[in-house]
């Protein structure tokens, strides 16, 4: 991707000051982009003119007390949990939290951004980039709640794209465990890294650049032609036994 590639447009990243979203919202600046990013603090973000930031909790409100840009080539919704528990020891609560969270709270900003999305897509289809997890599709034990949140999230995805086609494309990256503050404690020691790294078939964990890269590429203009997938970004771990 050229720098300034996305230069003049304009996207709104839900919990863009952490982790994968924070590598999204830096990479959306450096292409040129205005960034208008919606998260419970202000995290770690750049200093830009051309990155806004408003407060928002995703899972507190019916609706979102925020504004939204007249026009909007791209969204992504990043906010997620992680909740790994035995299904027996995963009370009720759990399962309701995972769901306002990661699909509830998808489904608010999407329809906060619905209309910058379509005034967005007019010439040339805005782009939507959600975010599942590897273990809907790969049974995963201690993974109930959150896969069964983000199958949710999944046939959101699926569904959406054919509804709002041709002037928006959805997609849905599904990554496997990634090394960013929600997941710390899986990395909180170098024992505990290596083992993660062992797990996958590229024998190293998941950083948040690399689902930001593929984020972007679906956000660009390269990506133009895809919508309606899920797209596995786990070092081979859904698909490959090494």
């Amino acid at each position: 991707m050229s720098d300034n590639s996305l230069s003049g447009k304009s996207f709104v990243v839900a919990g863009g000051s952490h982790g994968i979203g924070l590598s999204i919202t830096r990479g959306l600046n450096r292409l040129g982009a205005t960034v208008h990013v919606m998260s419970r603090t202000t995290g770690e973000l750049p200093q830009s003119d051309h990155i806004l930031h408003q407060t928002v909790d995703f899972a507190s409100e019916d609706t979102i007390p925020a504004e939204f840009p007249e026009t909007i080539h791209g969204a992504v919704y990043c906010p997620g949990t992680i909740n790994l528990r035995s299904f027996r020891g995963l009370p009720l609560e759990t399962f309701r939290h995972d769901f306002e969270v990661n699909l509830i709270g998808a489904v608010k900003f999407l329809k906060g951004c619905l209309s910058g999305l379509k005034k967005g897509g007019a010439e040339r289809a805005s782009s939507v980039v959600l975010f599942s997890t590897v273990a809907v599709q790969t049974g995963l034990p201690m993974h109930c709640s959150v896969a069964s949140a983000k199958g949710g999230v999944e046939g959101l995805t699926r569904s959406l794209a054919a509804e709002l086609a041709p002037a928006v494309r959805v997609n849905c990256l599904a990554p496997a465990l990634t090394d960013t503050p929600l997941a710390a404690s899986f990395f909180s020691s170098p024992e505990k890294r290596s083992a993660m790294d062992a797990r996958y078939p590229l024998a190293r964990s998941g950083q948040p650049e690399d689902l930001a890269e593929a984020a972007l590429w679906l956000l660009d203009e390269r990506g133009g032609w895809i919508t309606g997938q899920i797209i596995h970004v786990d070092g081979g771990l859904s698909s490959l036994r090494v």
